[in-house]
Formats: C-alpha cells, structure tokens, sequence
C-alpha cells in the first residue's frame, strides 16, 4: 500500500481540457501525477454499470485508487423505520455501481442531530451503523465504510463522534474531513498540534493499523457561528486549513492514506499541490 492523492469528481480543467466522460478521468489524472479518484453519487447514484465498469477499468490500467461518495441524504442519526429502509437502499445501489468499478471504499455521511437529544442521535446512528454492515454482509458486498467527519455542528459527526461509531466494527474506517472538523470548532482545527490531537484519537480508539491507512478529505472551507458554509480552492488566505502541517504529519508517522481534495473547482489542482507538498517534507 501507499499514500493516495487525487480529486472528488471533476475538476473545470477536465472539462475546460475537451473531456466529458468521467471513464476519461483515470488517464487525465494518472498524466497529473494523480494517483486517486472519488467518484461522487451525492446527489444519487445514476451511473450505469456499463459505464461503471469503463471507470474502472480505465482506473485499474492508469494505477487509480477508486473510492465511491454515496448520496447525501443518508441520514444514520434517524430512528424512523422509513429512513432506515430508505438508507438501507442506498447503501446498497452505491455498492453496485462500486463493485462495478472497482471501488473499495465507500463514505457516508452521518446524520442532522434534529430535534432529538445528541445522546438519541449518536444511539441511532450505531444502530443505522450495524444496520448497514448488516446489509453489506446480505448483499454479499465487502466494500469498506468510510464514516466522514462533519462541518456543521448541528449534525453528528466530531472526530470523538465519528472514532466511535468507527470502532463499532473493523469493517469501518474513519473519513477525517479536516476542513470540515476547522469548520465546525471554528478554526481550531489548523495546526500541527490539532492535526496530532485528531490521530492520537484515532489510533486509541481504532488502533495504529487502521489509523495509519484512513481515508482524507482536505480543503479550504468558509465558516460562521454554526460551522461550514461552503467549499473554498487553495487559493483563499482567510480561512483554513493549511495542507503542509498535515504534510509533515504524515511523514513522520508513516501514515499511508488516501487523501482527495474537495476544493471548489480546483480539486485536482489543490490535490496535486498537496501530493507536492507531502513529497517535499524532508525524510
């Protein structure tokens, strides 16, 4: 295994380079000197599996590490039998179109903290947790769950929250969205030290091995008082976080993650920006 950088879906260069078809990213990225791509069904799964399988394929010839974003309107902190149906679901149309390219890891978003105490919504949230690794096992699927970190406080998802939901199963792994966790503490989360904090979370909660091969999500994020507001590019300098402390980081623990950038626009941009940095910390 080794580290993993690359983009959440397609950046406007793609486009502004004459490219249409997502089956044509692998090659555009691998001649970035990209190494990884999420494939993003926020907003529903409605790839085909002929086309999945051009991804992949196209992935495998190019030494892309595929990952698959399922749809946005997973809620885990739900008690509603309807929702948990409608979850259920998802999950599982996401492990299609992710078996048919190849894409091992899967994140999922956790749920809005709504009306209920936090206490209620982190206890649906492990039970909608195993209700999916339940689904996984029935469908005959073996794609991780990447469980992500979240940018609004009024929805569950802390780097606490989220190691333990994560250590509920060695079929999990944590999603650190470190511009998401600045959002939400209001810029806390933007230095060495805090970077540290999160893993030395991690590794007592889930243990060394599985920290050490975490799925990333990095970007610049815009916040207020309540967390994130929108996704920023690496070109903004008012807001966090700054990639070269989670660079160095990195490094020194020998971690190997894969890591996909989330700027708006220029993710592959940002995420070659980010692989130049990690290669430029000294050995």
């Amino acid at each position: 295994m080794s580290i993993h950088f690359g983009p959440a879906g397609n950046s406007e260069s793609f486009a502004a380079a004459g490219f249409k078809a997502s089956a044509d990213a692998p090659a555009w990225l691998a001649g970035l000197g990209l190494n990884a791509y999420e494939y993003q069904c926020g907003r529903g799964v409605n790839v085909g599996q002929e086309t999945a399988r051009k991804i992949g394929g196209a992935a495998r010839a190019h030494g892309i590490a595929l990952s698959l974003h399922t749809p946005y309107y997973i809620n885990l902190s739900s008690g509603e039998d309807e929702r948990r149906e409608k979850n259920v679901g998802y999950l599982l149309q996401s492990c299609e179109a992710a078996a048919a390219m190849g894409a091992q890891r899967m994140v999922v978003h956790c749920g809005g903290v709504g009306k209920q105490s936090r206490d209620k919504a982190l206890q649906h949230s492990r039970e909608n947790v195993r209700m999916l690794l339940d689904a996984l096992d029935r469908g005959g699927y073996s794609q991780t769950i990447c469980l992500e970190t979240m940018g609004k406080q009024s929805v569950v998802g802390s780097a606490e929250e989220v190691c333990g939901l994560v250590a509920l199963d060695d079929r999990l792994l944590p999603c650190i969205d470190f511009g998401h966790l600045n959002a939400r503490t209001g810029g806390r989360c933007n230095s060495y030290e805090a970077f540290a904090a999160v893993f030395d979370l991690l590794e007592n909660g889930i243990g060394a091995e599985r920290t050490r091969c975490l799925h990333i999500h990095f970007s610049k994020i815009e916040y207020g008082d309540k967390g994130e507001l929108r996704h920023l590019t690496f070109a903004d300098t008012r807001y966090g976080p700054e990639f070269a402390p989670l660079a160095r980081l990195l490094r020194e623990r020998q971690y190997e993650p894969t890591i996909i950038c989330e700027s708006a626009g220029t993710q592959a941009e940002d995420a070659l920006t980010m692989k130049q940095l990690y290669e430029g910390v000294p050995l």
